[in-house]
């Protein structure tokens, strides 16, 4: 099968406020795609709509040819441990060394021996440059190993598809070229599909194939990282740009500010 994630017709609310109005998304095997847009557009709720933690009101999420809604818990699990999820900020088990976060997902979800056990979470921790750092504590990690010991965790199993939710948040730019490039490379080492979403433009559109702008529940742009750099869209124009003037206002709509003043002023 061509694509691995297929997303049509979507929409989700929470309660009754609207959150996505019908995405239509597809996501090739072995491609990195990113997923951008303003905070509160709706991209993480799109990850867990593909990992099925939620489900849509209506359309359907199909991934590896299953259809998410219609998986019972059993289903559910087990694709799920065909997927790595790399959480904002790392998310690590702060009462767990390096090594034991790492082994967690194989404890959990395998039956492997504990020598095999630590022979692959040593591997996994190696491809990510931190063997050495196996015995540290999180709270003895920079922001950069931390986010690297969670890939590490991510892709303890080996998973078919790999999402990663604002990846690059709060890194300094050396950290930041670290983790964009071990994203493209591991993708391709281990032959996964991932799925990025971030505000981070120039570093994204670096390494990844394809790229969704996302604004106000639907898709506003698509397309690969040349063709969005070159965007005359207004609103992509101004995200990858960074422009103070376009379509995205810097002021939440409110009364005049003139007015306002002069009213404050006669209730002084």
């Amino acid at each position: 099968m061509e694509n691995l994630i297929e997303i049509r017709d979507v929409t989700f609310s929470y309660d009754v406020r609207p959150v996505l109005r019908g995405i239509n998304m597809t996501v090739r095997r072995g491609a990195v795609v990113t997923i951008m847009g303003l905070s509160g557009c709706g991209k993480t709720t799109l990850l867990r709509l593909i990992g099925g933690s939620l489900g849509a009101k209506s359309g359907t999420v199909r991934v590896d040819g299953r259809l998410m809604n219609e998986l019972d818990q059993e289903a559910l699990y087990a694709m799920r441990r065909r997927m790595g999820m790399l959480f904002q900020f790392g998310a690590l088990y702060t009462d767990l060394s390096v090594f034991d976060n790492v082994a967690f997902p194989m404890r959990e979800h395998t039956t492997l021996p504990e020598p095999m056990i630590r022979d692959l979470a040593l591997m996994k921790l190696n491809a990510v440059g931190l063997r050495g750092a196996c015995e540290l504590m999180p709270s003895e990690l920079s922001g950069g190993m931390a986010r690297r010991v969670a890939l590490a965790r991510a892709i303890a199993l080996d998973p078919m598809l790999i999402m990663y939710d604002e990846p690059f948040t709060g890194l300094d730019p050396i950290s930041m070229g670290v983790i964009s490039n071990l994203i493209r490379r591991l993708n391709a080492a281990l032959g996964a599909t991932s799925i990025i979403v971030t505000h981070d433009v120039q570093e994204t559109l670096r390494i990844v194939d394809y790229v969704y702008f996302v604004a106000d529940g639907v898709i506003v742009a698509q397309g690969a990282p040349a063709e969005i750099r070159a965007s005359k869209t207004p609103f992509v124009h101004q995200f990858v740009w960074g422009e103070r003037d376009g379509p995205m206002p810097f002021h939440y709509p409110g009364t005049a500010y003139g007015p306002d003043l002069a009213l404050e002023r006669a209730h002084a």
